[in-house]
């Protein structure tokens, strides 16, 4: 199987070594970087190494920061990126490709399926792109201001996720 070295929490290891990756240290194939706050720049001069040496560069999601500015996926991307010159190939939201293999999982379809999220750069983005209906809470990352910066707008805006009423 593939080797793949993480930069991330245990339950993304977790499900890298379920679909059968090694996860190792020593010329891995693949560099895999998820949400975590326990990181070093060691651990991000190592992944900018194996990147540069040829391993692929996989990231779960390019969000700079949650609430309260705290440094998420797309953050720990940034140096590594800006080090070896390459972007990650995003599998998470917005990536259409996860949006499409989340409705196959449910069995759901676009045209009656929604997305409630707190980031117009991902969540809404997401949404937009796969033809969902779009639901925009600013309970988070993003706030009413920031969708005039934006080239698409959510289909609905609620305070917070209490405020949904869908039915």
């Amino acid at each position: 199987g593939d080797k793949a070295y993480v930069i991330g929490e245990g339950a993304l290891t977790h499900e890298l070594y379920k679909a059968g990756f090694t996860i190792t240290d020593i010329d891995p194939d693949f560099v895999v970087v998820g949400e975590t706050r326990n990181y070093n720049w060691t651990m991000i001069q190592m992944a900018a190494r194996f990147i540069a040496g040829g391993a692929r560069f996989i990231a779960t999601n390019p969000d700079t920061h949650g609430p309260h500015m705290h440094p998420a996926c797309g953050a720990l991307c940034a140096p590594i990126e800006r080090m070896t010159g390459k972007k990650p190939f995003y599998v998470g939201k917005p990536s259409a490709w996860i949006i499409r293999a989340a409705l196959n999982h449910m069995s759901a379809h676009s045209e009656n399926t929604l997305i409630i999220g707190d980031n117009l750069k991902t969540d809404i983005l997401a949404g937009f792109q796969a033809g969902l209906e779009t639901i925009l809470v600013l309970t988070g990352v993003s706030q009413v201001q920031d969708i005039e910066k934006m080239p698409f707008r959510p289909q609905h805006i609620y305070n917070s996720v209490a405020d949904i009423d869908l039915f």
